[in-house]
């Protein structure tokens, strides 16, 4: 009787450790705070995840860059170091080519044509673009249309000659910015301040909420709403990570993903009107200069983009999206 028992016991045991072992820990890390959108939906994802997974899939979400800056996490997640991270898809476009669409000016009609195309099937095959470079994307999350703001306002392409304009590190924005007769220059989102207080730059380009969060509005009081690109971030998961779960998982963390960028759509909304009423008690005077000339200048640069087929494809299907 006591051998029978003892051998229950045991099974009970290892059947514990069994199931302790079959959680799926993991983490997810990027660089806004934690009273940002995007990290309320992260925690939001991580919620979701744990109750659709049964409780077989934890995140952990670490903000504020405590894991690294956004390409440091990034290529950590490609080397399976870290799991899950969230990345502009700006930069995106120097891991997989196709997320160039995003960086390339006046794609979008406006935001229901920029909404309505990530939820198509082009948006999620954008999303799978990466597989080969180590990350797959779960979901978009909005990250506002960008705009110029400078020390004096931006009413049409001339005003931006000669201006020292910050930009992300994609080749697309770089190009953009010389064809409006600007001179790109990359440099970190956490050396804007400075480099706009000291003049190493006179201006960036960005979404409403630079100028409060990030402080941006102290030193450029002057944002001129041209609208001209809509870049969204990507919430990304590194392919090893990916393979290991069940196709019920992975399920289960797709649906999170989706939830809670509808989340996040919402307290994105909130969040640009809150910081503009915060920009304009700052100083920040606000202009909606005529995009047609803007556009006009970019012609060009569009007409060249057209001879790669695949990208020529890409911007017709997302033309056709209704």
């Amino acid at each position: 009787m006591k051998a029978r028992y003892a051998t229950l016991v045991a099974g009970l045991l290892l059947a514990l450790g069994l199931n302790a072992q079959a959680v799926e820990k993991m983490r997810l890390g990027h660089n806004q705070p934690e009273d940002h959108p995007v990290h309320k939906a992260m925690v939001r994802f991580a919620e979701l995840t744990k109750q659709y997974s049964k409780g077989e899939v934890e995140i952990s979400v670490f903000a504020n860059g405590v894991l690294g800056s956004e390409r440091e996490m990034l290529e950590q997640v490609q080397n399976g170091i870290l799991q899950i991270t969230k990345a502009s898809a700006s930069p995106l476009e120097t891991f997989a080519s196709a997320y160039k669409v995003f960086n390339l000016p006046f794609v979008f009609r406006d935001k229901d044509h920029f909404y309505k195309t990530l939820a198509s099937p082009v948006g999620e095959e954008l999303l799978a673009s990466s597989r080969n470079r180590g990350f797959i994307g779960l979901t978009y999350y909005d990250s506002g249309s960008r705009s110029f703001y400078t020390k004096r306002p931006i009413n049409t392409p001339d005003d931006l000659r000669g201006l020292k304009i910050r930009v992300q590190q994609s080749p697309t924005t770089i190009a953009m910015i010389k064809a409006l007769g600007a001179t790109p220059t990359p440099m970190a989102y956490g050396e804007v301040y400075t480099g706009l207080q000291t003049g190493v730059i006179d201006g960036a380009e960005n979404n409403v909420t630079a100028l409060t969060i990030g402080r941006h509005g102290e030193v450029s009081k002057f944002y001129s709403e041209t609208e001209h690109q809509m870049v969204p971030d990507v919430l990304v998961i590194s392919t090893m990570s990916w393979g290991k779960l069940s196709q019920p998982q992975q399920a289960a963390m797709k649906k999170a993903a989706l939830e809670s960028f509808e989340l996040q759509k919402q307290l994105w909304g909130e969040a640009e009107k809150a910081e503009r009423v915060k920009a304009e008690a700052l100083g920040v005077k606000f202009s909606r200069p005529s995009k047609d000339a803007f556009v006009a200048k970019v012609k060009p640069m569009m007409d060249a983009e057209r001879q790669n087929a695949a990208i020529a494809s890409l911007l017709d299907r997302i033309a056709a999206v209704k």
